[in-house]
């Protein structure tokens, strides 16, 4: 991963618009840094909220379609076999992920040699071990077995200007035509979607 704001200039960059509450999301994660590595490219994650996203643009989680949802679940397993990765899908899901989002932000801002180890910690508590996230006392003890202190992250994403932060992620992706989670940009070309990698490779030439 990487924690650097992005130049947009170069070709070589891939952004990564996520949110820890996409199953979809973290199949992507699981991949993208190898096809970066790979390509010589620079991964940048950027903390994005979805709702705040759905909001925007009018979109709804694709579990708002029962069959939709039922057809995702089974369709997110296959992907996870053809990948090899671990996947296990939350019970406790919709999980708000504000406080996760804000931490993201905040730690990617302030304590950036933090960001990767918080990010795998929380993808791993989400879509592989399952927890619910959404409750304080859960979240405290993932983040104490992940070597934080639950009280310096609960003052980290209360601070204004980190909340401020997310807010602007937010808005940046919904000004770049974001609609939904994962987003990859390669330059100004948008890729929705953990099945289109295939496509942010070829950009990335």
């Amino acid at each position: 991963m990487n924690d650097q704001t992005p130049d947009k200039t170069a070709a070589k960059t891939v952004e990564f618009f996520f949110d820890f509450g996409s199953p979809t999301t973290y199949l992507a994660h699981t991949q993208l840094q190898r096809i970066a590595t790979e390509a010589g490219a620079t991964l940048v994650y950027r903390p994005m909220l979805l709702g705040g996203v759905f909001k925007a643009a009018g979109n709804a989680s694709p579990v708002s379609v029962p069959a939709k949802g039922r057809w995702m679940g089974d369709d997110i397993a296959r992907w996870a076999r053809r990948w090899g990765v671990p996947f296990s899908f939350n019970p406790f899901f919709p999980i708000n992920t504000l406080t996760l989002m804000r931490g993201a932000a905040g730690l990617q801002w302030r304590q950036p040699e933090d960001f990767n180890r918080y990010v795998d910690a929380v993808f791993q508590a989400m879509w592989v071990n399952p927890r619910n996230l959404g409750d304080a006392a859960t979240l405290a003890a993932m983040l104490t077995e992940a070597g934080f202190d639950p009280a310096a992250f609960m003052a980290l994403v209360g601070d204004a200007e980190v909340k401020a932060r997310l807010v602007a992620n937010t808005e940046e992706a919904v000004a770049r035509g974001v609609f939904g989670a994962p987003t990859c940009f390669v330059g100004e070309a948008m890729f929705f979607g953990q099945d289109r990698l295939d496509f942010v490779r070829e950009a990335l030439g």
